[in-house]
């Protein structure tokens, strides 16, 4: 990954304007992965206060998320259940595909909310016998119709937006399963900043899955590898496999840090 601290101080760029200052920014975030405030600010000949409010302003309107001393890439902005259905479709069937394939018979599986997890129940074959814990209320109606999986829907309160289970009741069920898999969805991943949740209720219910769980294995779209959300579920390191259709360049951290990682 390159770094802006790379670049010698003749090549310091200056905008008279503040948009395209902050343009500036986003290219090099993309470009980069992460910006640095006092390296931004060297390389636009303008204060560290200046490069900050650049930041808090980007980072209102959702396009960074501010870390200590710079930015990430944000994840993309939460939409309606109905609409993520529609986003990036063929590489969350290939990840979710990819995912029935790690799941053995008479296995007990946690399966995560989300629509890429959702999919899973779509590649699992009619003969395979196994337990599925989850959260993910339209899962498990689409696995009412499966001949041999037994299905155990977790309590608590709907959450509407993400047609899930959450609360107190879903985390004390969890305490009582031991299980032999985890498919975990991420809002976000990062190498240095880990799985994350757009929302603070959501990291509660993912963390319990986590701990009931011999391995856990990240179902995360290219999209979503590499950006940040607010909210924190776990290190890199408590993943087991990460299934992701994101290119060799960017998975490449996350085996540097003992995942092992499944290309779609």
């Amino acid at each position: 990954m390159s770094n802006t601290s790379t670049r010698k101080p003749a090549e310091a760029v200056k905008f008279q304007l503040k948009e395209e200052r902050q343009q500036y920014i986003l290219d090099a975030l993309r470009r980069d992965g992460k910006v640095v405030a006092a390296e931004l600010g060297a390389m636009l000949g303008v204060s560290e206060d200046t490069v900050r409010r650049d930041l808090r302003e980007l980072s209102r309107v959702g396009r960074l998320l501010r870390v200590h001393g710079g930015a990430l890439p944000r994840s993309p902005a939460p939409i309606s259940f109905a609409a993520r259905h529609e986003q990036s479709v063929e590489a969350k069937q290939r990840v979710a595909r990819a995912a029935a394939a790690m799941i053995q018979p008479g296995q007990l599986v946690l399966v995560d909310g989300g629509t890429t997890t959702q999919q899973v129940g779509r590649y699992l074959a009619p003969e395979l016998e196994v337990t599925i814990v989850t959260n993910n209320v339209p899962l498990a109606m689409a696995l009412a119709e499966h001949p041999k999986v037994e299905v155990i829907l977790l309590g608590g309160k709907l959450g509407k937006a993400s047609q899930v289970t959450l609360g107190e009741e879903a985390i004390k069920e969890l305490s009582s399963y031991r299980a032999d898999l985890c498919l975990l969805g991420a809002g976000s991943l990062h190498p240095e900043f880990g799985v994350r949740a757009p929302e603070r209720e959501e990291v509660f219910l993912k963390r319990a899955m986590i701990e009931a769980a011999a391995e856990v294995v990240a179902l995360v779209t290219a999209e979503k590898v590499g950006t940040a959300l607010p909210y924190l579920v776990a290190p890199v390191r408590a993943l087991t496999h990460l299934v992701t259709d994101a290119s060799a360049e960017a998975i490449e951290p996350y085996r540097g840090l003992g995942v092992s990682v499944v290309t779609v």
